[in-house]
């Protein structure tokens, strides 16, 4: 039997370093991946944020992780501070599955994962819980403030430390020339897996003069990343029902299926 993606040229636009997972499954339901990244992930303007916050790590009742790329980078720092996160009593939260299991890699136990993978449903989980509480919430350098916002609202003390910055990748623009200048490569499919990768492709698309043609399926991951594709004019074919990667190919294989 034919698998649902045999053959489809899908544009994968996640980071280089974090498109390994997304490439394999789509790989895996027989579709052709074409990677061309729209973020790339680098160190934030100063590390001072996480690092002050390391240093009184203790003091802490809660660690909040909004990505595995933020527990990298923390637990990076910790070594290099000689901390050790994991003998601490600290409750951790995460956003959702591939976070959960970037913590448990390092060794640290998740306490909350909320039943949506979105920041709204993490604080709607934590808002009972976090009522005269310190938290640490650890994220890209710039975010929405839906969290931190939120989480003082209920009565918390959050302390945001910086972990990394997503950048514009500017060799992406002559990768998307030579990819759209020919119909024979041309994606059927463009997959977006955050906000800001949605934002970069735009502007990435714009700077390379490319307009996406109007039959092409626009997969978004989740409710969040489909919310900012509509701002920028895009309308999504496909929504992931659980904003994962599996959730993503299961949701094309399940389009293309039909």
């Amino acid at each position: 039997m034919q698998k649902p993606l045999a053959g489809k040229r899908v544009l994968v636009t996640r980071a280089r370093s974090q498109a390994s997972q997304l490439v394999a499954a789509l790989r895996a339901a027989g579709a052709e991946p074409i990677e061309v990244p729209a973020i790339a992930i680098v160190p934030p303007h100063s590390y001072a944020h996480i690092d002050a916050a390391l240093s009184v790590l203790k003091d802490f009742d809660w660690l909040i992780f909004t990505s595995a790329n933020a527990v990298q980078v923390f637990c990076e720092r910790a070594l290099y501070a000689g901390v050790h996160p994991a003998s601490y009593n600290l409750r951790i939260a995460v956003v959702g599955p591939a976070t959960a299991e970037a913590v448990l890699e390092a060794g640290m136990h998740v306490a909350l994962v909320p039943p949506k993978f979105v920041a709204e449903s993490l604080l709607i989980s934590l808002r009972p819980l976090v009522g005269g509480e310190s938290v640490l919430l650890v994220r890209a350098e710039v975010a929405r403030d839906v969290l931190p916002n939120g989480l003082r609202k209920a009565g918390a003390e959050v302390t945001v430390a910086d972990a990394y910055r997503n950048e514009l990748p500017a060799e992406s623009v002559a990768k998307l020339k030579e990819i759209f200048s020919e119909e024979a490569f041309i994606p059927e499919v463009i997959t977006f897996t955050s906000s800001s990768i949605a934002r970069n492709a735009h502007a990435l698309l714009l700077a390379a003069g490319v307009i996406v043609p109007r039959e092409t399926v626009l997969a978004s991951i989740g409710p969040v990343t489909t919310a900012t594709m509509r701002q920028l004019g895009w309308e999504p074919t496909v929504e992931a029902k659980e904003a994962t990667i599996p959730g993503l190919v299961e949701a094309l294989e399940s389009y293309f299926r039909n």
